[in-house]
């Protein structure tokens, strides 16, 4: 009878023991891909025109290209961090706008490749054309900070900033992670890191919880990208299986630890919720009114 095969790099191999690790349950499709990637084809053309142009001619079309290039990798990274940015309850705003720059950068370009090919008016269309059509094809970055509204100023931006250090930790986790080569590894820790976003998630909604979610925001994934970049570039070399199962036991414990962590505080949050409708009913009570919160 024919069997299915199943090996350590099969794209199922991290099924085999019930699927309980299932790192891409909640995981969507990034925006950051399809269109954008025509944005770094749709300029290649331009390398034939500019060898086929007089020098001058072609030293423009060049950074023309050159420009468009820039355009493209501005706006995927400018996508890339909007979805951050849409991903958290507190965010601040985005310090460089770079799909704006995308815009700018296009209309630059087309400018100067309308210019080298055409004249000075067709310069003028291509670039308010470019630069309009870039921005309704991929919008504006975000302007504003996102929930930072009704908290204390000083607390949100504590909170703001050590999510983000945070994501830069599990962010350097998965890129080191693929130098091991092996999916079903990558399932495991995009799992530990959806575990890890729900603790910056309660933290986000109660700023007060920073303090008892400090540690393992800095010091706990401080040290698990590390021993990543440490097991993956040894694992990459060797396939060491004790070093395999030692790593994955490591990111049982920190997975466990850190959901713990987030049900503490998730009950500490309706312990005060608890306090304060009992202290409301009292005052109620005390002013000869008939509580019915």
């Amino acid at each position: 009878m024919a069997q299915r095969y199943s090996g350590k790099f099969s794209p199922n191999a991290a099924n085999t023991a019930g699927n309980q690790h299932d790192g891409f349950k909640d995981a969507k499709r990034s925006r950051a891909g399809g269109r954008v990637n025509l944005l770094f084809l749709a300029p290649l053309p331009l390398i034939w025109k500019a060898f086929t142009s007089p020098p001058l001619e072609m030293m423009q079309f060049l950074i023309a290209l050159g420009a468009l290039i820039l355009a493209a990798w501005m706006t995927r990274e400018g996508l890339i961090a909007q979805e951050a940015f849409e991903a958290r309850k507190v965010a601040r705003r985005p310090a460089l706008p770079r799909k704006i720059l995308g815009s700018a950068l296009t209309a630059t370009g087309l400018a100067i490749a309308g210019f080298a090919g055409h004249g000075p008016l067709e310069a003028l269309v291509f670039a308010a054309l470019g630069g309009a059509l870039h921005s309704f094809s991929f919008g504006l970055d975000p302007l504003k900070n996102k929930g930072l509204e009704g908290h204390d100023q000083y607390q949100s931006d504590r909170v703001a900033r050590a999510v983000e250090d945070a994501e830069s930790h599990l962010q350097a986790m998965s890129r080191a992670i693929e130098r091991a080569g092996d999916r079903a590894l990558e399932r495991r820790v995009s799992s530990f890191q959806a575990t890890a976003r729900e603790l910056f998630r309660t933290v986000e909604e109660d700023p007060r919880d920073l303090s008892a979610a400090r540690r393992y925001l800095g010091v706990y994934l401080l040290g698990a990208k590390d021993a990543t970049v440490k097991f993956a570039d040894l694992y990459s070399r060797t396939d060491d299986a004790q070093a395999r199962a030692d790593y994955e036991a490591l990111l049982d414990d920190l997975e466990q630890n850190f959901a713990a962590r987030t049900q503490k505080l998730m009950l500490d949050d309706r312990g005060d919720l608890t306090i304060e409708i009992d202290v409301l009913r009292e005052r109620l009570a005390q002013e000869g009114l008939r509580s019915n919160v």
